[in-house]
């Protein structure tokens, strides 16, 4: 693979990395060019093992032997070097993971097809953090359900940030987009799917009295930060789960809850 020494930024091949803030990301390079960012080798080989094309590498030069042989099926994706200082300045912040690559975004797969087999799915309604994204995915993984679906206006899986927060497991955890819930529901319910909601509620469940007689497929319902579900997923859910709190602590944070709910719901 063609490896290039960077001595000018204004190579076309760098535009791809040019000042990687999280808003500049998240306006132009990932969402509208069909890409997304790995950062360090641990996450370009998960990237890789998944089936992700990968566009181009940036790293340091101390870095280069251990991304080369990661690239030996890709021999003509380019490999630009360059020093801590000059990558700096290109992408806007200090590269001390070593190594960025530039993936091609893969087709989501249909919601029928992802959740065929599953009998563990989590949904994440409208989840605009980022770093929660990333930690759910996490979760997922770590405790074995078997997919994530998320709504038409949740934060971007793919994502550097979530990318990194989820140690690379983003790119492992089969996961798509939800319609909307009008026609998200009942396409859940066709493939035999119990909707559980995780919310406060004045008729919800325990945690724990659910978990006793679990459903065979279960989705579990998750939402934003700041408000929670939306009407309509409540309206949607089957039954609403929630997980006593003590101290006059209302709630977990979403990814807090997520791996507790997981971790019990476990099969």
């Amino acid at each position: 693979m063609p490896v290039i020494h960077i001595e000018d930024l204004d190579l076309p091949g760098l535009s791809d990395y040019s000042r990687l803030t999280d808003v500049a990301l998240r306006r132009v390079s990932e969402p509208a060019g069909g890409l997304y960012i790995a950062e360090s080798a641990k996450v370009i080989t998960r990237a890789l093992n998944a089936g992700h094309r990968p566009r181009s590498v940036l790293l340091q030069e101390q870095w280069l032997a251990d991304v080369e042989p990661l690239l030996a099926d890709w021999p003509d994706v380019p490999i630009y070097v360059g020093e801590a200082r000059l990558l700096e300045k290109l992408t806007g912040y200090n590269l001390h993971r070593g190594a960025l690559a530039a993936m091609h975004r893969p087709p989501l797969a249909p919601v029928a097809d992802l959740i065929a087999d599953a009998r563990r799915i989590v949904i994440l309604e409208d989840i605009v953090d980022h770093t929660n994204v990333g930690a759910i995915f996490r979760s997922v993984a770590g405790l074995g359900a078997d997919a994530v679906l998320i709504t038409p206006r949740c934060a971007d899986p793919l994502y550097r940030r979530s990318v990194r927060v989820s140690m690379g497991t983003v790119l492992q955890v089969p996961w798509t987009r939800l319609p909307e819930w009008a026609e998200a529901r009942p396409l859940l319910h066709d493939a035999g799917f119990h909707l559980a909601a995780l919310a406060l509620s004045d008729t919800a469940v325990t945690l724990d009295e659910f978990a006793s007689d679990a459903p065979e497929r279960l989705a579990l319902i998750l939402g934003t930060e700041g408000d929670g579900l939306s009407n309509q997923a409540l309206a949607a859910a089957d039954t609403v789960v929630t997980i006593p709190m003590k101290h006059g602590v209302d709630s977990l944070n979403v990814a807090s809850a997520s791996a507790l709910a997981l971790y019990v719901l476990r099969v």
